[in-house]
């Protein structure tokens, strides 16, 4: 058995764990493998795993491992399902690169502006396509994180706007915990997710925001409490990760 099957196996007990702990069944938690940093030759194993949904963080790095992916992209054989792998971003992504981040991504799950989600729809209309995304809600106070503050005029404005973007298919909310907190602060975190998502889904009909992108390697346990319906683990799956290097 490879290190990477040890730990899948090993996170899937642990997902399953904090499944049965919140009375839900597994099969209401998406796994998403973050990949970032790590080499295509990672995805294609993890593939071969069963895996099909996996995260990237920046679109030139992701760049460099797609043409080594384009089989497995368009259906190519893996061990446990014959279909495409999917791929998406969840770095932060400026509007200047959104054409590029349209023809390499499947979805975009850090929209943060109205500004970037127009060069989305613009752009997936000139490929013909209808681009699923999530919103990125800022709920943690530290500087370095991106996202919407989600009581801004900015977050009223893109989510009034969204449903007239015809080529972007909205699909749900994702956030980021802040570190090196006290577990109750992450609880609330997540929770604050799910109770926004509510809160926009009854003003806004027209939008629908069922997936929660909430939870990583150290906290997606909590994650799952609070109604998490994505988690996003890389390191727990591949190991400790190398610091990126590479084009931004």
């Amino acid at each position: 058995m490879t290190p990477l099957q040890q730990n899948l196996d090993r996170l899937e007990e642990s997902i399953a764990a904090a499944c049965r702990k919140a009375s839900r069944p597994r099969s209401e938690v998406e796994l998403m493998a973050v990949s970032k940093t790590y080499p295509a030759s990672t995805i294609v194993e993890a593939a071969e795993l069963g895996l099909g949904l996996f995260g990237e963080n920046r679109v030139q790095e992701f760049a460099l491992k797609a043409p080594e992916l384009a089989s497995l992209r368009a259906g190519g054989v893996r061990a446990e399902a014959d279909r495409p792998i999917l791929v998406h971003l969840i770095g932060h992504l400026q509007s200047n690169k959104a054409v590029r981040a349209v023809e390499l991504f499947d979805a975009i799950d850090s929209v943060d502006s109205l500004r970037l989600a127009e060069k989305l729809s613009e752009a997936a209309a000139k490929l013909g396509k209808r681009l699923p995304i999530l919103l990125e809600v800022k709920l943690s106070p530290e500087e370095s994180k991106a996202g919407l503050e989600p009581e801004s005029i900015q977050a009223e404005e893109l989510l009034d706007r969204l449903p007239t973007l015809h080529h972007l298919d909205v699909q749900g909310l994702m956030t980021i915990a802040p570190w090196g907190v006290a577990e109750e602060m992450t609880r609330e975190c997540f929770r604050s997710l799910r109770t926004w998502r509510d809160k926009w889904s009854q003003a806004h009909p027209r939008l629908s925001l069922e997936c929660l992108s909430m939870g990583m390697s150290g906290d997606f346990p909590l994650a799952i409490e609070e109604g998490a319906t994505r988690i996003r683990v890389g390191t727990r799956l591949f190991g400790k990760r190398q610091p990126y290097r590479g084009p931004e």
